[in-house]
C-alpha cells in the first residue's frame, strides 16, 4: 500500500497537541477541514478503542461540494486506535463507507509527535484512498486540518 507523508511543527509541546488530538473539545476545535464543523460522539482512547465523530458541511461552498458530489451534508465516521502511545504516537484505521457506488473499506493513519527545540514537529503517514481524486481530497484536507490545529495553538 501506498503512503503519504505530512509535516507541521507548532510552537508548543507534544503534551498540548496529544491533547488537542485526543479529547472531544480537542478535536471539535480543528479537526475538520474549512467549511466543516465536528461534533465527537465516541471516544474510547486505548488500543482497540473506537473514535466516532460526526463531520457536518456548514460553510456554502462545502454544502455545494457535498450536494454535487451526491453526499449528505452530515457525515458520521468511525476510526478504530490501532496504536496509542502518549504524547508520541497515534496510530488509527478510518471506515470510508461514504463514498457514493464504492464498498466500504478501512485506510490508516500514523501520527508520530516529536519534541524540537521550539515545540513539536508532527508527520501524518496516510494510506492512499481507491483512487487518485479520493486520495488528493484525502491529502488536501489534512493538510488542512494541520494548519486548522496551527491557528488552534497560535490562538488565531
Amino acid at each position: 500500500m501506498t503512503t503519504h507523508r505530512l509535516e507541521h511543527s507548532y510552537p508548543t509541546d507534544p503534551a498540548t497537541i496529544w491533547t488537542l488530538w485526543t479529547t472531544p473539545s480537542g478535536i471539535a476545535r480543528w479537526w475538520a477541514p474549512d467549511g466543516f464543523t465536528t461534533a465527537v460522539g465516541v471516544l474510547d482512547l486505548r488500543e482497540g478503542g473506537e473514535l466516532v465523530y460526526t463531520m457536518t458541511a456548514t460553510a456554502p461552498e462545502a454544502v455545494a461540494f457535498m450536494q454535487a458530489a451526491g453526499m449528505p451534508l452530515a457525515t458520521v465516521s468511525r476510526k478504530w486506535f490501532t496504536g496509542v502511545e502518549e504524547p508520541r504516537r497515534l496510530a488509527y484505521q478510518s471506515l470510508v463507507d461514504f463514498v457514493p457506488g464504492h464498498d466500504p473499506y478501512e485506510f490508516g493513519t500514523e501520527v508520530v509527535l516529536t519534541p524540537t527545540d521550539d515545540g513539536t514537529h508532527v508527520v501524518m503517514t496516510v494510506e492512499e484512498l481507491h483512487d487518485e481524486v479520493w486520495t488528493l481530497r484525502l491529502l488536501e484536507g489534512r493538510a488542512n486540518e494541520l494548519a486548522n490545529l496551527d491557528g488552534v495553538v497560535r490562538g488565531a
